[in-house]
């Protein structure tokens, strides 16, 4: 960010999109302390980020539309405990409310990234997609960004308050997983599966 200014920051935050290891919360308070310092202004530290994020979300929307609903259908049909009933229920549950999946999933960290895929396999129009993902990724980067600007030289303090919001987020889905295959295993057709 110091050497590439504004674009730095939206690379960065590109990055992240396509490897979610990659913590907007530590990325974004530093863009907002680069710009603290004078090194770009805030409203370009937003501009530049928010503009990542639409590279990123674009580039596994992408992907997601290149899988396509048949890949997926034929990959689910081979897994383990997996039902194609469970994918049309999905895939019902994301016609419905994929709008509100993408804004809110551009807010929420890991499915940041992942709410990009599902929004192309399931063929989501590009301008509907392009514009939630906007919107939610100028929510969030405006906060994070604007927090590490105002922190300055504590503009970390902003990871150690938005990482607990990711754990959370992992511990959540680690027990859903795992209530989901405890729930098949008990079925007769998982037990049926495992063995």
């Amino acid at each position: 960010m110091e050497s590439l200014g504004g674009p730095g920051a939206g690379l960065a935050i590109a990055l992240e999109n396509l490897f979610p290891p990659l913590p907007s919360e530590v990325i974004l308070p530093l863009a907002g302390f680069t710009a603290s310092r004078g090194d770009m202004t805030l409203a370009e530290a937003i501009f530049w980020t928010t503009l990542g994020s639409l590279v990123g979300a674009v580039a596994l929307y992408l992907i997601g539309a290149a899988l396509g609903r048949d890949r997926v259908r034929a990959i689910a049909a081979k897994l383990p405990l997996v039902k194609l009933a469970d994918v049309d229920r999905t895939e019902a549950w994301f016609q419905r409310h994929g709008r509100k999946a993408v804004f809110f999933g551009r807010m929420i960290p890991i499915f940041r990234s992942l709410i990009s895929i599902p929004a192309g396999i399931s063929g989501m129009s590009m301008p509907a997609f392009l514009l939630y993902t906007t919107l939610g990724s100028l929510i969030w980067n405006s906060a994070l960004v604007i927090a590490g600007y105002y922190l300055g030289e504590s503009w970390d303090v902003v990871e150690a308050y938005v990482g607990v919001l990711s754990k959370v987020v992992i511990a959540a889905v680690a027990v859903a997983v795992v209530w989901w295959v405890i729930a098949r295993l008990r079925s007769p057709r998982g037990r049926h599966e495992s063995r």
